[in-house]
């Protein structure tokens, strides 16, 4: 740890994952997807396998969702719901697509023993765009989720809701633009907000660490974090020197093939804070 970097805690998670065994690229509703480039399905398995590793390897509790045949997004969990305090707001997708996967989800929760299980009414794709800092919740909007879901939310979880909005395309989803590191720090690209919303996160978060363009378009900011270990794409190297003097311990990883669909490590990766009992 750099001299004079806060030490940092590592607090173990329970996740929610969903093995990439239909994972494909035969639509596009984001910029990175492109039909015509051939995808590795066996190769985005075995990527996505050493990330599950990781976690367990941390201390980490892992459970998992059955893949769907032709759902080949549904790898990306943290697209189904948003979870606090055992209360679970189901994704309403935006794209046709991906409209079948809330149905998944919804039955999962459903027989897993959480307080409260929601179908949102609102366009709303899960942490994909509402992620939790300590008390409050991070609602992106301008691509995907609506404005009005960030209400739902505040409704339904009783805890403020802070609406940020998005400007490139680029960054379609909050979780592409900003990672929670911990109850009170966050990472985020500042390319990515429109002023007002730069403006809320200097307020909230004033020792937040920036990132630049060139780690934000690798995906650096797709990050997992369990308030000392983060996992981050190999590539975004200054973001991982930046939080290392922060006194987090960066963890490299490789989601490249996953990353033709535009998800990384959070993508896959959905928080099951204060949940119900376990079910195996």
């Amino acid at each position: 740890m750099p001299p004079h970097a806060p030490a940092r805690t590592a607090r173990p998670r329970r996740y929610l994952m969903c093995r990439p065994t239909h994972f494909t690229v035969d639509y596009a509703i984001n910029p990175w997807m492109d039909p015509a480039t051939p995808t590795d399905t066996p190769l985005a398995i075995r990527q996505w396998e050493r990330l599950y590793a990781t976690y367990v390897s941390l201390g980490h509790t892992v459970e998992l969702i059955e893949p769907v045949p032709g759902l080949p997004d549904m790898v990306f969990a943290a697209n189904g719901a948003t979870v606090l305090d055992g209360r679970v707001l189901v994704a309403n997708f935006r794209h046709s697509q991906r409209v079948p996967e809330s149905d998944a989800y919804q039955r999962w929760f459903r027989t897993r023993g959480f307080r409260e299980v929601r179908q949102a009414d609102h366009v709303n794709e899960g942490e994909g765009d509402h992620l939790v800092a300590g008390g409050v919740v991070l609602a992106g909007t301008g691509f995907r989720t609506e404005r009005a879901s960030h209400a739902e939310a505040r409704a339904l979880f009783g805890v403020p809701v802070v609406s940020l909005t998005l400007v490139d395309p680029r960054f379609y989803h909050l979780d592409t633009a900003l990672a929670v590191l911990d109850d009170d720090q966050v990472m985020y690209y500042p390319g990515a907000f429109s002023p007002e919303s730069r403006a809320a996160l200097r307020a909230l978060f004033p020792g937040a660490i920036l990132a630049e363009r060139a780690d934000a378009e690798v995906f650096g900011l797709n990050a997992v974090s369990d308030g000392r270990h983060v996992l981050l794409p190999s590539a975004a190297r200054r973001l991982a020197t930046r939080l290392a003097a922060q006194g987090f311990e960066p963890i490299p990883v490789d989601l490249s093939e996953l990353l033709k669909s535009g998800g990384g490590a959070k993508c896959c990766t959905l928080e099951l804070r204060h949940s119900g009992r376990a079910v195996s």
